[in-house]
């Protein structure tokens, strides 16, 4: 009865699934951030730019205001992302 060869090897395979789920939960925390800011990022380019298309094909501007919107949108953009970058 004292021989639980098998039994040992459950509890470490356990003992060592338990510790990677740990650390791909620590990971995925580390990760949030800088995911949410790339999001922003493509989230203010693809926004700012239609708005100035429809400010474009409204006004009759052709490319200025699309031009206009799509630059803002990188600034505002970049912006979010060196917060996310830098911050302490």
């Amino acid at each position: 009865m004292g021989d639980n060869g098998p039994f040992v090897m459950a509890e470490k395979d356990e003992s060592n699934l338990a510790r990677s789920a740990k650390a791909l939960q620590h990971n995925a925390e580390q990760a949030g951030p800088a995911a949410g800011a790339s999001y922003t990022l493509i989230g203010a380019i693809i926004l700012l730019g239609a708005i100035g298309y429809a400010v474009d094909r409204w006004r009759g501007t052709s490319p200025w205001f699309l031009i206009g919107g799509l630059m803002l949108g990188i600034l505002v953009g970049m912006y979010e992302l060196a917060k996310t970058v830098w911050h302490k």
